[in-house]
C-alpha cells in the first residue's frame, strides 16, 4: 500500500516564492511556504486566493498572519524551545543528524533528549507536525523507487560473521533495487553499508570493524563510519527508517536517506508499507519478530496482487530459537501469501528468490 496525496508544492526559498508570484499566479492552493520571513511579501500574498495554502514557521508582519488566514491560508508560527524543524520537507541526511563533532551535542542526541523529557502540549504537537512532514517527505521519496526491506537485531556487532552476511546481501541487493532498514545499528547498518558501498565490500567491513559496536561510544561508532562514507565515491543510495522512541539506538550513517521518527507505531508500519520489493527477516529478536508478524498479518489479508515476498533467513533461529516459522506456515495455508513465504539459510539463496521474474 502506497500513500496518496494530492499536488503540494514546497516553497522555501524568498528567491522562488517572489519568482512564483511575479508570475502571475492566482492561487496558492496546495503551497506550503516553509520557514520564510514574509515581512513586505503581505501584500503580493493577499492578491492571490489563500484558500489551501500553508504557512508553516513563517515570519509576518504584525498582524499579517492573521489577513492570510483570514483568506484562507493556514498559519503554523515556530514552536519555540525544540531542537528539530516540525515543518521540514525532506528527509535527513546522516551529517544532518551527526552535525557535531561530539555526539552528545548532535541534533540526534538532543533531539533524543527533547523527546525523553515530559512532554508539554507544545511538544506533543511539535513531535506530531515533525512525524507527519517526514511522512510526506518519505512518501515523496520512494516515489518511482522498488524497495526491498532488510529487517534483523540491532546487536549484531561489525566484524562478526553475522555483520558481514547482511553487508552482502544488502550489497547484492543493492545493485538491482533500493534497500531499506530500520535504520539503527547492528544487522540494519551492514545492509545498509553493503548496498552503500559500489565496489570494494571487504575493504569497508574491516575499515568499521575497528569500532565493533556503538556501547560505550557513539561518536567514535559513527565517526568510522561517517569517514567510509565520505571516502566512497558514487556511494549507492538506500534507506534508513529509525525512531527516537528507541534512541539509545544510534541511526547508522551508511542510509543515504533517513526519516527518523518520533513515534515508534506509525514508524513500524510506514517501514513495513514502503517495501513492494519484499522484506527479508535476518535473526533477530522481539523487534524483528514484531515486523515478521506484522506484516504476515498485512499479507494475511492482501489479495495475490498485493501480496509481498516474506524471506526468513536462518533456518534454526526461525525453527527451534524463536520458532516461528511453524505459525507462518500455518497462518498462510491457503491464502494468497502461502507462495510466497519462504525459509532459508543462505544470502545466495534470498538474492536467487527476490531475482525471480515473479519477484518471489
Amino acid at each position: 500500500m502506497k500513500h496518496t496525496r494530492g499536488r503540494v508544492l514546497d516553497v522555501t526559498s524568498l528567491a522562488d516564492l517572489d519568482r512564483r508570484l511575479a508570475s502571475g499566479v492566482r492561487s496558492l492552493a496546495g503551497w506550503r511556504v516553509l520557514g520564510l520571513d514574509l515581512t513586505g511579501r503581505g501584500d503580493a500574498l493577499l492578491r492571490c486566493s489563500l484558500a489551501q495554502s500553508l504557512f508553516l514557521g513563517c515570519t509576518f508582519a504584525d498582524g499579517e498572519d492573521d489577513a492570510v488566514r483570514r483568506a484562507g491560508g493556514i498559519v503554523l508560527h515556530e514552536i519555540p524551545g525544540i531542537p528539530v524543524d516540525p515543518y521540514r520537507s525532506r528527509l535527513y541526511s546522516p551529517t544532518d543528524l551527526y552535525d557535531t563533532e561530539d555526539y552528545v551535542d548532535s541534533l540526534d542526541a538532543r533531539a533524543y533528549a527533547w523527546s525523553r523529557r515530559p512532554a508539554t502540549p507544545e511538544d506533543s504537537l511539535a513531535k506530531a507536525l515533525h512525524d507527519h512532514h517526514v511522512d510526506a517527505a518519505l512518501a515523496e521519496w520512494v516515489d518511482g523507487r522498488r524497495l526491498v526491506g532488510v529487517m534483523g537485531g540491532h546487536a549484531v556487532e561489525r566484524g562478526s560473521e553475522a555483520y558481514d552476511d547482511a553487508a552482502r546481501l544488502g550489497h547484492a541487493l543493492g545493485a538491482r533495487l533500493t534497500v531499506a532498514t530500520g535504520g539503527g545499528p547492528g544487522a540494519m547498518e551492514a545492509a545498509n553499508l553493503g548496498a552503500f558501498v559500489p565496489g570494494d565490500l571487504d575493504a569497508a567491513l574491516a575499515a568499521v570493524a575497528r569500532v565493533p559496536s556503538f556501547r560505550p561510544d557513539i561518536g567514535a561508532w559513527a565517526r568510522v563510519a561517517l569517514d567510509e562514507v565520505a571516502s566512497t565515491s558514487d556511494g549507492r543510495e538506500s534507506l534508513g527508517i529509525p525512531t527516537w522512541h528507541y534512541g539509545h539506538e544510534p541511526p547508522n550513517p551508511f542510509a543515504t536517506a533517513i526519516a527518523k521518527f518520533f513515534r515508534n507505531a506509525p514508524r513500524e508500519a510506514v517501514l513495513l508499507e514502503v517495501c513492494d520489493a519484499g522484506i527479508v527477516f535476518l535473526p533477530g529478536a522481539g523487534g524483528t519478530v514484531q515486523e515478521v508478524f506484522q506484516e504476515a498479518c498485512e499479507n494475511y489479508y492482501a489479495d495475490e496482487s498485493s501480496v509481498a515476498p516474506m524471506v526468513l533467513v536462518g533456518r534454526r533461529h526461525w525453527t527451534e530459537e524463536l520458532p516461528v516459522w511453524p505459525l507462518l506456515q500455518s497462518l498462510a495455508r491457503g491464502r494468497a501469501m502461502e507462495g510466497h513465504l519462504h525459509l532459508v539459510d543462505t544470502v545466495d539463496e534470498v538474492v536467487a528468490l527476490l531475482s525471480r521474474p515473479d519477484g518471489g
